[in-house]
């Protein structure tokens, strides 16, 4: 099994939605774009990524949205060294259709209380189910580490909050660690480096609430 030395996770740049919360009434989640802010967040991430590959090959997996599509593109990776897929479950947690702000935001107080993992949103998801996708995922992603031409490095364009679920899944984190932790900033990288004993570690841990 030709396993990658590193498996780099980033979190989009800055979206519409993460500046003005009434957006989501008259777009999709799925359809919203990067601000000023995310672009040049996502370049910066870029410049870093670059940095870290160097001249060494690069399988892609990115969320269908179209925020991760254009962070991807935003990232300035040279395209003879990158195999891309779109992943759909790599998408974002779905909190239903065009949703009403103020149900959204009395929701997002009852998770609170509910939990994070648990709560799920009407005509949503909840973490438990983004869990689940994230889990159906390693079976694809291992069975392409048996492929004798894998990549050395492996970049999921995705979500903050699918980061911390794949990272619990992949550590095999309880639900009590995760509810600890705080998402990544837009435009922030994780990554599971392979060790000399076979197993990955994580360069630095997710921010803990406070």
């Amino acid at each position: 099994m030709a396993r990658p030395r590193r498996i780099v996770l980033i979190r989009h740049g800055e979206s519409e939605g993460n500046v003005d919360e009434s957006i989501y009434e008259r777009i999709p989640d799925h359809a919203l774009t990067l601000t000023s802010r995310g672009r040049e967040q996502a370049r910066a991430a870029g410049a870093e990524l670059r940095a870290l590959f160097g001249v060494e090959r690069i399988q892609v997996y990115v969320s269908p949205y179209t925020r991760t599509w254009q962070t991807l593109s935003l990232l300035g990776l040279e395209p003879a060294r990158i195999r891309v897929m779109e992943e759909p479950r790599l998408r974002e947690q779905d909190w239903g259709n065009l949703q009403d702000v103020e149900d959204i935001r009395q929701q997002r107080k009852l998770r609170d209380g509910y939990g994070h993992f648990y709560y799920r949103f009407t005509q949503g998801e909840s973490g438990a189910d983004v869990y689940d996708r994230a889990g159906a995922f390693f079976e694809t992603l291992h069975r392409n580490f048996l492929r004798p031409d894998y990549p050395p490095n492996v970049l999921l364009v995705c979500h903050g909050l699918t980061m911390r679920l794949f990272c619990m899944r992949w550590f095999h984190w309880s639900v009590d660690e995760f509810e600890s932790l705080s998402n990544p900033d837009n435009g922030e990288t994780r990554t599971l480096l392979l060790g000399p004993d076979g197993r990955y570690t994580l360069d630095r841990p997710f921010d803990r609430w406070t």
